[in-house]
């Protein structure tokens, strides 16, 4: 979702596929205690909405295939704006050559077209770019577009997917991850993200959009679960996957390079280490030894200190991005943080590692797990090696102790 707030009145070229409904609410008079009840003409809803700011027939001689993957990983609040930047250039945008950056999400406005658009509050398109705006014009960009896909129906739409399938950078949208898990999984819309995704086109997600950019996806189907809960409970109702049961194959979207992980957002504000670790602990798969069965029910990965394809996440703080590029073939993917100039936040990025199976991980009963490796980024000139788990040293081991996370101050 988009958090920062733009002060002023905002007009984009606003464009129509598919029959998109603008209402207008009309301020009538009260009627006479004594007139007859009038009603008002139900108005059909749209299957989606779409907008448009820009030119969205202008040519594009941007590469519409491209080496290798790039993706943004955002935490949610504040958005960031040189990350959206980043994607841009990597999707081989350049002043004349135009280019299609195209927002999904279930609900929400066209808010981020004239954000990523415009220069500056005058809606410009000045090389010269304000803070709190993206400038992707000056930078290239032909045309900004939203698609609000609330529906399997929406999602399979041919003009849904002839829109996206167009674009030269996705942005997933925050909101509510349950949505994209439900109306987008198993749909033609799936299938052109991952056509896009072959061509290597720049993706990025923020919060909810973040959630549903892993191996694993923290699905949220019922209420959002909370790390006093998940600890004390590590199978409780609202600790809900994708894919279900959790497998190394289906699920949603679940981009190679990203391979292995689970991501959370908000991650600081909300306090999010305890569940966060128990999300990971779920997907450690259940090991015999000679003094008994570790590791969660369900699980289907190894928990390790070494390796690339073992249980593992990223969480990452509000006003936080984190880009993340392959370097091609037999080179490792890597990633590097970004925040805004003006942020007063940490704007963290923590990997965390379980590095030995968890000892107690049951149904209605407290999680325990010990040694958890947790790096912590906060550097703007640190670059974190994703294929290995290294490029920022050990910040702190965590425990899980009967359902109590040790030490409980790990920001």
């Amino acid at each position: 979702m988009l958090t920062r707030l733009l002060s002023q009145s905002l007009k984009p070229v606003i464009a129509s596929l598919g029959g998109i409904v603008l209402a207008m609410a009309a301020v009538l008079p009260a009627a006479p205690a004594s007139a007859a009840p009038k009603f008002e003409t139900a108005q059909p809803i749209p299957l989606y909405s779409y907008f448009a700011t820009g030119d969205v027939d202008a040519p594009v001689t941007a590469p519409s295939v491209l080496p290798t993957p790039s993706f943004v990983l955002m935490g949610g609040g504040p958005d960031v704006d040189p990350a959206f930047r980043w994607l841009i250039q990597r999707a081989g945008i350049k002043p004349g050559t135009g280019g299609r950056f195209v927002v999904i999400r279930a609900t929400g406005t066209e808010a981020y077209n004239p954000y990523i658009y415009y220069s500056d509050e005058n809606l410009t398109t000045s090389t010269t770019i304000a803070e709190l705006w993206v400038g992707g014009a000056s930078l290239g960009l032909s045309s900004v577009e939203t698609l609000v896909i609330p529906s399997i129906k929406a999602a399979n739409s041919p003009a849904v997917n002839a829109i996206l399938a167009r674009a030269n950078v996705v942005f997933i949208a925050g909101g509510d991850q349950s949505h994209y898990i439900r109306f987008w999984k198993g749909t033609a819309l799936e299938q052109t993200l991952k056509s896009l995704m072959a061509k290597n086109v720049p993706l990025g997600g923020t919060s909810a959009g973040l959630a549903v950019l892993g191996q694993f996806d923290y699905s949220a189907l019922y209420k959002s679960a909370t790390s006093e809960l998940s600890m004390m409970d590590p199978y409780y109702k609202d600790i809900t996957f994708d894919p279900a049961p959790l497998s190394l194959q289906g699920g949603f979207i679940a981009p190679p390079a990203l391979a292995s992980l689970i991501f959370d957002s908000h991650f600081d504000s909300r306090d999010r280490m305890g569940r966060f670790i128990t999300f990971i602990s779920r997907i450690v798969a259940p090991k015999e030894s000679a003094s008994g069965t570790f590791g969660c029910a369900g699980g289907v990965l190894p928990a390790s200190s070494s390796g690339n394809a073992t249980a593992r996440g990223i969480g990452i703080s509000v006003e936080t991005a984190l880009l993340v590029q392959g370097n091609g073939d037999g080179k490792p993917v890597t990633a590097k943080r970004v925040t805004n100039p003006s942020t007063t936040t940490e704007s963290a990025v923590y990997f965390v590692r379980p590095s030995v199976p968890p000892s107690v991980c049951e149904p209605k009963t407290p999680l325990t797990v010990s040694t958890v490796e947790v790096r912590k980024l906060d550097d703007p000139a640190g670059v974190f090696n994703l294929t290995d788990w290294t490029g920022v040293p050990l910040y702190k081991h965590l425990d899980v102790n009967s359902g109590v996370l040790s030490p409980a101050d790990w920001y």
